[in-house]
């Protein structure tokens, strides 16, 4: 008995969340992952604020004049409104998170949709801005997922960098941040260290590997932007070409 119980989890994550990943993904279908740019990037930063990290990230971005993404998760940033409020105080854009950090394959329909809209409503309720943009955690759909990202603009990766692993050590994270500085890459990594598979010091030598890149005159030359600055400068593109 016990074995089909198993069986039907499975099978039942199975369908509702691993194949409609696969095929979303596959597909495309109404995700964003990439601009059009050859000279802008845009750095995204999931599952903050942290109390600890996220200033410390926000200083390095200040420093180097550098803007850009937080998909936040909202009950954090409930937890930290004065956090989010400087994000968006230093030009930098906020998107979602789920309201905590739980795979879609594990959370029905209604529960979803009321966890988006409460992250919505704490980020407006703090900034004065309903935000647009919304990444799932870990990048997993499900099967009604569809339906709710008609109200959010989905936004995943161009590169995905395993930042959350401390044994991955800054030099190493450093060569995959400065092999993916192509123009139009949409770059994930991460302010906070207690999600489910992640080291807890891991965004220290994320932000030691970000400083160093940083600092490369060929990161200077580059536009370091938010997600909507690469969605604009590719909108533009299209309407100039017709």
């Amino acid at each position: 008995m016990l074995w089909m119980i198993l069986v039907c989890v499975i099978g039942g994550i199975l369908l509702y969340g691993i194949v409609p990943t696969i095929v979303i993904r596959k597909k495309k279908f109404r995700i964003y992952r990439e601009g059009a740019s050859e000279n802008n990037i845009a750095l995204t930063f999931d599952d903050g604020p942290d109390p600890y990290y996220t200033p410390k990230l926000l200083d390095l971005l200040k420093k180097h004049q550098v803007k850009a993404t937080f998909f936040v998760v909202g009950n954090k940033a409930k937890q930290y409104p004065d956090i989010v409020r400087r994000m968006h105080e230093e030009g930098h854009e906020i998107g979602m998170h789920n309201y905590r950090h739980i795979s879609n394959w594990l959370i029905l329909p209604p529960f979803l949709e009321k966890g988006l809209q409460k992250s919505a409503d704490i980020i407006e309720e703090i900034i004065g801005k309903r935000p647009i943009y919304y990444r799932p955690p870990w990048g997993h759909f499900n099967l009604f997922t569809p339906l709710v990202q008609k109200k959010y603009i989905t936004v995943l990766w161009t590169y995905i960098l395993g930042d959350w692993n401390a044994k991955l050590g800054t030099m190493e994270l450093f060569r995959r941040l400065r092999n993916s500085m192509k123009g139009g890459a949409i770059i994930v990594l991460h302010d906070n260290g207690d999600a489910l598979g992640a080291d807890k010091r891991a965004p220290e030598q994320m932000l030691a590997a970000l400083e160093l890149l940083l600092k490369e005159e060929a990161a200077k030359k580059m536009r370091w932007v938010t997600i909507t600055d690469v969605m604009n400068v590719q909108t533009n593109k299209q309407i100039s070409s017709i």
